[in-house]
């Protein structure tokens, strides 16, 4: 195999990518992309999963002609499907900003002695979106969803079921849903009995490499037995596999709605040190364990713009940069991940209430509040760096950030001076490029993703600062 269609979706945008090697480099070309919008039903906010399904037939449709060999999918974590055997939908996905959690979060936590318990049991931070509140709210309030013959599938799986028919739960995704053991690599008995959850609802396990089947006759014209690999789905998880790192130890930062800063690890680190970090634990490619910290990311500036846009005073990020670039270094800081910030609307209103509430100097103009941003996110990632190395006992010289937030080369060199660290910057579609680099990997194109990491590097997509 040296072509593979890769699915890589977003928490905002999903693309369809054609990725080729030869084993010593990579060619990429992007033949669709488009807007992943939730929709409101009822009060509930969900994934537009039946658009989201059509435009994955539509990628497919265009890709007819250029000889794919194989397809791979990732997408965001968290999130999933209910549906029965015939595979309809008992529940469709709904999406991890939705409020369904807020009433559960605290009766979840006492049933296992509380939060810093749960991490015990897991080495998964518990977070107000993660798959364990959601399947308990959802148990609350429709336990008739979770019946006999009911199927689980996170996103990446829902999609692989959609072009092939599988039921399977793939590891990486899995292991963001805070359901997992972390020694076993399994759906945790212990924790699904005391949620009062069926393990049944849950599907055999597949690893990066296997095969969820093969593509429906219906949609591809070319030959048949056009197989869906199975990858590191959790967009992270596929990006830190093409980090373009000579060295064995690094640091590195996902740049998108969410801002995902960690380290690849061998085996899990689960202390109390690490829970009061805010650091978790979660599946990566090859066995190995991406413990990091979630932060809110680019999330904060995609709230601006849609405030600024909502006021009749539009701007693109790149003139958003060059604003915060020409205002003064901020005086006052925000915490990046208070839960204020999580829910959309009125974003700049709430950065300066949250200012203001901390007796801090107050932000004057819009430029202020942007730049407060910037400024903010680079010292929160001085700091987790700073925390990780403390944690892990080791030392970087470098952060290798990645994804499309490195377009904005200001929050590049932020970071860089925050954290007195080398900043080395891409490649921009790191999940994409990781996503197939795992499936060459899986076929045995390329042998490991040591020797994967060097493509990238030969690639040149990288900037430094």
């Amino acid at each position: 195999m040296s072509k593979v269609l890769v699915f890589d979706f977003g928490a905002s945008s999903a693309r369809a990518i054609i990725v080729e090697t030869d084993g010593e480099s990579l060619k990429t070309e992007e033949i669709h992309r488009f807007p992943n919008n939730p929709i409101t039903v009822d009060g509930t906010l969900y994934w537009d999963i039946d658009t989201l399904l059509d435009e994955v037939k539509t990628a497919l449709q265009k890709a007819d002609g250029y000889g794919f060999e194989a397809v791979s999918i990732d997408t965001w974590g968290v999130d999933f499907a209910v549906l029965d055997e015939d595979g309809n939908y008992i529940e469709r996905p709904v999406h991890y900003r939705d409020k369904r959690t807020a009433a559960v979060i605290d009766e979840v936590n006492a049933l296992f002695g509380g939060a810093d318990k749960l991490y015990e049991k897991t080495g998964i931070q518990p977070q107000w979106f993660n798959t364990i509140y959601q399947l308990y709210a959802l148990k609350k309030a429709r336990p008739e969803s979770l019946r006999k013959g009911a199927r689980l599938l996170m996103m990446p799986d829902l999609i692989a079921h959609y072009l092939t028919g599988a039921f399977r739960n793939e590891y990486a995704e899995a292991s963001t849903s805070g359901m997992l053991d972390p020694e076993t690599k399994q759906w945790s008995r212990g924790i699904l009995d005391t949620l009062g959850i069926d393990p049944d609802i849950f599907c055999p396990m597949i690893n990066s490499g296997e095969i969820y089947g093969f593509l429906k006759s219906d949609f591809t014209r070319r030959r048949m037995n056009i197989p869906v690999v199975a990858v590191p789905s959790h967009d992270t998880a596929a990006a830190v596999a093409a980090v373009p790192a000579e060295e064995d130890e690094f640091l590195f930062i996902s740049t998108g709605t969410w801002a995902l800063f960690g380290t690849e690890l061998q085996s899990p680190v689960i202390s109390g040190e690490a829970y009061r970090a805010g650091l978790t634990n979660e599946g990566g490619h090859s066995g190995t364990v991406t413990f990091l910290k979630n932060i809110m990311g680019m999330w904060l500036f995609q709230e601006i713009k849609r405030d600024l846009e909502a006021k009749g005073t539009p701007m693109s990020y790149n003139e958003m940069e060059k604003l915060a670039e020409n205002a003064a270094e901020s005086v006052s800081f925000i915490n990046p991940n208070d839960e204020s910030f999580a829910q959309p609307g009125d974003m700049i209103e709430k950065i300066r209430s949250a200012v203001e509430k901390s007796g801090q100097q107050p932000l004057s103009d819009t430029a202020s509040v942007i730049r407060c941003v910037y400024d903010s996110l680079a010292a929160e990632f001085a700091r987790t760096a700073e925390d990780i190395e403390k944690i892990t006992g080791r030392s970087y010289g470098k952060i290798y950030m990645f994804g499309g937030g490195t377009k904005d080369s200001l929050i590049c060199r932020l970071t860089a001076k925050a954290s007195g660290k080398k900043v080395v910057a891409g490649p921009t579609e790191a999940t994409s490029v990781g996503n197939a680099l795992c499936a060459f990997v899986g076929s045995g194109v390329i042998s490991s993703v040591k020797e994967a990491r060097q493509i990238v590097i030969k690639a040149g997509m990288t900037r430094e600062y």
